[in-house]
């Protein structure tokens, strides 16, 4: 069994920044909003906190430097749909491609260097057998996104502003009529999406893989996007899918060092494959989808 923890362990870091990602971009998708740009803003994220924390030498303010550039694109994606009405997915299609060149050319001076990936452990609990191993030796935004899973649940379901973001995201028209701004608490999303898709990118640039590749991300944001649609919207089901899809990620890895003879490109496409063929299974049930759906999603409003 000890031959197995190592295996759980990178699967949930392989799972973090999705989880991260997916949850920033399900509160977007509760109040009505669908942001294609994830893949973008993790990508710019990513080379602005390892190039801050090159820079400062602070890991801390890589972190915080990757959700703040993943806020900025948000708020202008906000600017752009919730404000002047541009059509959401391709303007947040326009974003990704941005954050794709963006993120390029940024990141010319940061190829080939590379980060120091120090060892964490919770104290006492880590040397507990295979338990300690698997779960308890992992960096801190692991745990930290965990609790932050937590806390979403704790807001959408247990108070009056996770309410009322939800009603943002079923009928904004009555949510207007009611008094409440609905551009701003749309904005207020997707800034927290952003944020979060800003730390998702920060923590593979920094954690996953503590260096700069052009278009390292590679693909996690569509994932991402994936993901809140196979969660249906829930919190704790993001957390189970984005682990169930770094599980299948480190097995690629776990069998090309078995040495299974499959080319190497066939093992990297498992998780884009598993993907699909997840929403292809969710999208037979079209009540399903419809039942957990935020009824205005992808549907601007203009209160005039």
């Amino acid at each position: 069994m000890d031959a197995y923890a190592p295996l759980i362990a990178a699967s949930i870091n392989a799972g973090t920044p999705l989880m991260l990602a997916a949850l920033g971009l399900l509160i977007n998708e509760k109040s009505g909003v669908v942001n294609l740009g994830a893949e973008g803003m993790m990508l710019v994220a990513a080379v602005i906190g390892f190039a801050t924390a090159i820079n400062t030498e602070s890991v801390a303010l890589g972190f915080v430097a990757g959700a703040a550039a993943g806020m900025l694109l948000a708020g202008f994606f906000a600017l752009m749909t919730v404000w002047l009405g541009t059509n959401q997915y391709a303007t947040g299609l326009a974003l990704s491609l941005f954050g794709g060149g963006a993120s390029a050319y940024i990141g010319i001076n940061y190829v080939g260097k590379s980060l120091d990936n120090p060892k964490f452990a919770v104290p006492f609990l880590s040397d507990i057998p295979f338990v300690g191993t698997a779960l308890f030796r992992q960096h801190p935004m692991v745990y930290l996104s965990l609790l932050l899973c937590a806390g979403i649940i704790v807001f959408l379901y247990r108070t009056r502003a996770g309410l009322v973001l939800r009603a943002v995201g079923e009928s904004p028209s009555s949510a207007h009529a009611l008094g409440y701004s609905v551009r701003r608490i749309r904005l207020a999303a997707l800034l927290f999406g952003g944020a979060c898709c800003g730390l998702a990118g920060a923590f593979l640039s920094l954690v996953y893989t503590p260096l700069w590749v052009e278009g390292m991300v590679a693909g996690r944001g569509w994932i991402a996007l994936a993901l809140t649609t196979f969660a249906t919207w829930r919190p704790a089901r993001v957390l189970v899918g984005a682990y169930l899809f770094g599980g299948v990620t480190i097995m690629t890895f776990y069998a090309q060092g078995l040495g299974v003879s499959i080319d190497s490109q066939l093992l990297s496409m498992l998780p884009y494959l598993a993907t699909i063929l997840v929403l292809v299974l969710i999208s037979t049930n079209a009540n399903w989808i419809k039942l957990n759906m935020p009824a205005s999603l992808g549907k601007n409003f203009n209160p005039n």
